[in-house]
């Protein structure tokens, strides 16, 4: 049996069971598995259910990275079965039924990001069909029978829809039970994920402790704060920043973070050390740092993690000449159409009937460039001064414009208008 190195040290273990952790269950059991030498099976799941992952996915992924860095064998398992079953209730919107084929490209699209982070050659692959593709209604039925309707109505989420009277489908209870057979296939030592987790982790736990297996450290992350600094990171609530969106926009996305949010990301996404923080931490308490500073350092931090530090330089130049010193930007993309037909568009209304020749209806402009979905969102941005033309910004949705004119919306999108109509 291959052995992982030995922690030994405080300072490491506190390293690996500390910073950026929620919660461990058992926490001393864990620490004396650490010093025991024995290589760790490091269980991390995922719904394939999208392709894509974004910085709250990376904390646990950067906290598998150290625990292989100490020999120890992370198993991903890529839950291919459930996603074909999908969730028949319509509760849960997250997990539609998904062809083999959409749960394949999903997956391959996940892993080369969830490997930006993870170590490809110390990480084993296992899909869910390799156990599940042989069960019967047999195995199914002896499955259930291990657990009783009151234990799976303990878990907050089942427990507030039942008090309220809102409807629970048997299959709802099936997910944290294959999760738990999860962890008896791969014989989990201990499985990661965030503290949303904490029931699912311990049915594994218990269900490993039923079938003679020693049971599962249930390792739990903080859930990472979005954008918007009230929820938690997530794509359907659009305050994500993805893990391969382009360096200058992953630079800006966290230059545009609430200062609250500063200490939070820096001890779940970097390796700063904690003296360090402890620095940064007193001088925003006592005012004495500026949080742009900071901000700075941690926009440079988690680009070279995902990227390189030749290209976090890159985006921080970008970031100082477009938007401090408010540049614009050498390369951005070009809306072309036909400035006649934008105005021949809205003929009709009373705002047109008053646009000179050189004038267009930004909104319009704006939603056919694809930065707001309709007019009413494109008017919102124009009375919130969310909006200039060549530098200038507008009032009114009727503005001057010309071929070549720059149009920007917010702090970091940019396009060109372009009339095809100017055969300049």
């Amino acid at each position: 049996m291959n052995a992982g190195r030995k922690v030994t040290t405080s300072q490491d273990m506190d390293r690996l069971l500390k910073r950026g952790v929620a919660e461990i269950i058992v926490e001393d059991e864990m620490r004396q598995l650490l010093l025991s030498g024995k290589q760790l099976r490091l269980k991390e799941g995922f719904d394939p259910s999208s392709p894509d992952i974004h910085l709250g996915h990376v904390v646990t992924l950067r906290k598998l990275r150290q625990f292989q860095e100490w020999g120890h064998q992370i198993v991903l398992i890529v839950a291919d079965w459930t996603a074909q079953i999908g969730d028949p209730s319509g509760v849960n919107v997250t997990r539609p039924m998904l062809t083999i084929e959409q749960v394949k490209a999903n997956a391959r699209t996940y892993m080369e990001q969830f490997f930006k982070v993870v170590d490809k050659e110390k990480t084993e692959v296992r899909w869910q069909s390799e156990w599940f593709g042989g069960f019967d209604l047999g195995d199914v039925i002896r499955l259930t029978s291990k657990f009783t309707v009151a234990q799976f109505l303990a878990r907050e989420d089942f427990n507030k829809r039942y008090s309220e009277g809102r409807p629970i489908a048997l299959t709802e209870f099936l997910y944290p039970l294959l999760q738990a057979y999860d962890s008896v296939a791969v014989k989990a030592d201990v499985e990661f994920g965030g503290t949303d987790q904490k029931f699912n982790f311990l049915v594994g736990r218990e269900l490993q402790s039923m079938m003679g297996q020693r049971p599962q450290q249930c390792f739990m992350m903080p859930l990472l704060i979005g954008t918007d600094g009230a929820l938690k990171m997530s794509k359907s609530l659009g305050n994500y920043i993805g893990v391969t969106e382009p360096p200058d926009d992953m630079y800006g996305k966290v230059m545009s973070l609430a200062d609250s949010l500063i200490m939070l990301y820096f001890e779940l996404l970097t390796d700063v050390p904690d003296a360090e923080l402890e620095e940064f931490r007193q001088g925003l308490a006592r005012e004495t740092v500026n949080p742009m500073v900071l901000k700075k350092r941690l926009a440079r931090e988690i680009v070279t993690l995902l990227y390189d530090a030749d290209l976090a330089g890159e985006a921080e130049e970008h970031f100082t000449r477009v938007f401090q010193q408010r540049e614009i930007p050498e390369e951005m993309p070009e809306c072309r159409f036909s400035f006649q037909e934008v105005a021949a568009s809205t003929a009709g209304s009373a705002a047109s009937k008053a646009m000179r020749k050189s004038e267009c209806d930004i909104s319009h402009i704006i939603v056919r460039a694809g930065l707001a979905k309709s007019r009413s969102e494109a008017s919102r941005l124009i009375a919130q001064g969310a909006v200039s033309v060549d530098g200038e910004k507008i009032s009114a949705s009727i503005a001057p414009i010309a071929s070549g004119s720059v149009l920007r919306v917010g702090k970091r999108r940019f396009v060109k208008m372009i009339d095809t109509n100017n055969k300049k």
